[in-house]
């Protein structure tokens, strides 16, 4: 297919990665109508620029681009195929980018379905977390023909900093929960080592900055530190609001262990990570999964 130049963009799903992505869409020039079924996700979005809609529908009625942010494949698959039928009313000329993290079969149902309606699809799920989306550093993982992930970059390009194709349809998605898997990995890995130095006395701070130039070093560690009041701007120093949920973490973590009995992978410590963040979410008798996935530091804490 021709690479897509237009400026008319819908964006459907405005949560807390793509609120920032489709205000970014905005400042590069992009004609951008957005739906959320949150009112005040609208109204933000109203205010960065977009245009609002009141149906995905209508949202898709003009749109050469629809790029869609949505929290998992059941319901990608209903906006898209089942309930809401949206690719009946998508132009054929159009290209679909769905930057949700979902089972890498749910994307290739997406793509095939778009395929048969004569409409091109990617899977595109994104790393980098909320402060990169609102910076418009992103990480995507595309999967799809070649073609249409060449389509996509001008769009790509105005949300994030890395673009990567994975491969065919539902690559990116496998990419996306591995990187995840490891995310996951080393954020719990991170704060118990904090914790640790914290219950024998050492200054958390003083820590980071000894492991950070030392062979722990890593990205939860240098750009995202558990302990409030370590590093600024993060959701640990936020009340861990904010940031990428422990729910969500559960459910790509999820993803990976239903990914690894289908390859027949071994993943004890994607296993561990995902046993230690369900223990965390309803921890003393509370359910933490809307807080950010950091606050696993606080199944350590004493």
């Amino acid at each position: 297919m021709e690479k897509v130049m237009s400026k008319n963009i819908a964006f459907i799903g405005l949560g807390n990665m793509g609120a920032g992505m489709a205000a970014n869409l905005v400042k590069a020039g992009f004609t951008v109508t957005a739906f959320d079924l949150s009112a005040e996700a609208l109204n933000q979005a109203k205010a960065n620029g977009c245009a609002v809609a009141n149906s995905a529908t209508d949202a898709v009625a003009s749109a050469d681009v629809i790029v869609s942010m949505l929290p998992n494949g059941q319901i990608v698959e209903n906006l898209y195929i089942h309930n809401d039928k949206l690719l009946s009313s998508i132009a054929k000329h159009a290209l679909i980018i769905d930057c949700s993290t979902i089972a890498p079969e749910n994307a290739r149902n997406l793509i095939a379905a778009a395929a048969d309606a004569g409409i091109a699809a990617i899977d595109a799920p994104v790393s980098g977390g909320v402060a990169a989306a609102a910076a418009g550093s992103l990480a995507f993982m595309c999967g799809g023909e070649e073609s249409a992930c060449e389509a996509a970059k001008p769009v790509l390009e105005a949300m994030g900093a890395n673009i990567f194709r994975a491969g065919d349809a539902g690559a990116g998605q496998v990419a996306k929960i591995c990187n995840n898997m490891l995310l996951a990995i080393h954020m719990t890995g991170t704060a118990e080592a904090l914790q640790l130095g914290m219950d024998n006395g050492l200054d958390p701070a003083v820590l980071s900055n000894i492991m950070l130039k030392s062979s722990g070093c890593n990205w939860s560690l240098e750009k995202y530190n558990p302990v409030p009041g370590v590093m600024e701007g993060v959701p640990s120093s936020n009340n861990y609001q904010g940031g990428f949920m422990v729910d969500l973490m559960l459910k790509d973590l999820g993803l990976a262990m239903e990914a690894a009995l289908a390859s027949r992978s071994s993943t004890p410590m994607g296993a561990a990570a995902r046993n230690l963040y369900s223990l965390h979410k309803n921890s003393d008798q509370s359910d933490k999964g809307a807080k950010d996935f950091s606050s696993i530091l606080e199944l350590f804490a004493r």
